[in-house]
């Protein structure tokens, strides 16, 4: 049988259903959700947020709902590859080496595609902040988190503290996505303290 790279690209991209995502197994939660469950969640959140910023936006039509939902859907595709590498591991790399590694792999994974030199130059955009689509996935990629971080604790988890203090300090690109953060900080369990 033909090597069929359209195929090959979608049978690769399963994985994603598969591979879990690392800094909760290291942390022992159970059931950890795997790495296209986040993506499914920062999609669906990117949509929502993008819908709720125009809504009230009186300057109406300034987030391109096709880009926010592409880069959502491709914003972690590069693990099939490189894997969820957890803090830790990313933190011996140098960014430069960890972005280039993701280049490579995006520009190979996506090459099937017609669109594909329009489908990484979002990527890019998401990777850079270059746009206010990037800006808004790169903030329900952190918020998204931060949802399944409380609902781990909701069902028990504890010693995730760490995680809520890493996003204390983040530059919210939008003041929505700030505003959800605070919510979602102020729901925690009583068994979990606010800074641990």
């Amino acid at each position: 049988m033909d090597n069929d790279p359209l195929v090959d690209l979608l049978l690769e991209s399963a994985t994603l259903k598969r591979l879990p995502r690392s800094g909760w197994l290291l942390r022992g939660v159970p059931h950890v959700e795997s790495v296209a469950e986040h993506s499914f969640g920062v999609a669906f959140m990117a949509m929502a947020l993008a819908d709720t910023i125009q809504a009230s936006d009186s300057l109406g039509g300034a987030l391109d709902l096709e880009k926010v939902l592409a880069m959502a859907l491709l914003h972690d595709l590069a693990e099939v590859r490189l894997t969820d590498l957890p803090l830790r591991a990313t933190r011996l790399l140098s960014a430069q080496l960890k972005s280039e590694a993701e280049a490579s792999t995006m520009a190979d994974l996506l090459a099937p595609l017609p669109s594909a030199e329009r489908l990484n130059a979002l990527w890019h955009a998401f990777e850079d902040s270059t746009s206010p689509e990037g800006r808004l996935v790169r903030d329900a990629d952190k918020l998204e988190m931060m949802v399944q971080c409380l609902r781990y604790e909701q069902a028990g988890s504890r010693g995730l503290g760490e995680f809520w203090q890493a996003i204390d300090n983040r530059q919210w690109n939008y003041a929505l996505c700030a505003d959800l953060y605070d919510r979602l900080k102020a729901m925690r369990p009583s068994g979990a303290s606010p800074r641990a």
